[in-house]
C-alpha cells in the first residue's frame, strides 16, 4: 500500500533544504543530495496541487460553479 503524499510536510521539508543550503555549510555532495531531494519533494507537491485543481475543476463543473452568477440583492 502506498501512503498518500503529505502536501504540508513536503512543503515543510522544502524548506528545511532550503534553509540548509543557503546556510552554506554543505559540503558539495550533501548540496547535491540535498538539491535532489529538494527537486522531488517539488514533483510531489506539483502534482498533488495538479490533483486538487482537478478535483476543483470537477466539483466545479458539477455544480455549475464555472460561470459568474450574480447574488441577488447587491
Amino acid at each position: 500500500m502506498t501512503k498518500k503524499f503529505d502536501f504540508n510536510q513536503g512543503l515543510l521539508e522544502l524548506e528545511e533544504i532550503v534553509k540548509a543550503m543557503e546556510s552554506g555549510d554543505l559540503s558539495l555532495e550533501d548540496s547535491l543530495k540535498h538539491f535532489e531531494q529538494g527537486v522531488k519533494l517539488t514533483k510531489k507537491c506539483q502534482a498533488a496541487l495538479s490533483e486538487a485543481e482537478q478535483k476543483i475543476a470537477i466539483l466545479s463543473a458539477d455544480d455549475n460553479y464555472q460561470t459568474e452568477k450574480p447574488i441577488d440583492g447587491f
